[in-house]
């Protein structure tokens, strides 16, 4: 015979993999639910006002966090090319992109917003599953580095050429792609070609 669900787990069942203090209330789950759901340990609070099934591996809070409270964010430039190990130094904020003329909410966070223009935004992003259900975007190796060089007099000509040399040593690594991709970036490609041209 089948156990009967505890009213916490049926609660739990209603609920995404990750979700806000507000899409809770409007389920029907009240504050004194969740506050026993996380004593028992069945949801994890990565941050105030979200909540998160518990799992079993650690979740990555802070991502978790952004994603939630910005379904476009984007990781970019430094923090993405970290993570495709494209460059040695850790980035002491994430860099996050977002669409252009969009607001970025307020988090306690260490987070550097960018503003990337909407016709572009989308080329080249990814998805990174953070947990069940949730996502978050995360621009290719190529775009970054065209991002790296179009936006060399912000963050420094060498960012993109240590992570171009890097990228080219990699076994698949297509150059001949990634000019037609930096093609849509005007400001991008000629610096590009250029490089290519020492380091090839």
């Amino acid at each position: 015979m089948a156990r009967t669900k505890t009213p916490r787990e049926q609660w739990l069942d209603l609920l995404p993999a990750t979700f806000t203090h507000a899409r809770a209330r409007e389920l029907g789950i009240s504050d004194w639910a969740l506050s026993a759901m996380r004593r028992e340990g069945l949801l994890d609070q990565p941050t105030r006002g979200i909540y998160a099934r518990a799992a079993g591996e650690a979740l990555d809070n802070d991502l978790l966090t952004i994603a939630t409270r910005a379904p476009s964010a984007t990781l970019c430039l430094r923090s993405a090319l970290a993570r495709y190990d494209l460059i040695d130094d850790l980035p002491g904020s994430i860099d996050i992109a977002v669409p252009a003329r969009t607001r970025p909410p307020k988090m306690d966070l260490p987070i550097t917003w960018h503003k990337f223009a909407i016709d572009t935004f989308d080329i080249g992003r990814e998805q990174i599953e953070l947990a069940p259900g949730t996502s978050i975007g995360i621009y290719s190796a190529e775009r970054c580095i065209i991002d790296a060089f179009r936006l060399r007099r912000l963050e420094g000509p060498e960012l993109g050429h240590d992570a171009l040399r890097r990228w080219l040593t990699r076994r698949g690594s297509q150059p001949g792609q990634l000019i037609r991709l930096a093609s849509q970036f005007p400001r991008a490609e000629t610096p590009l070609r250029r490089a290519l041209e020492v380091l090839l």
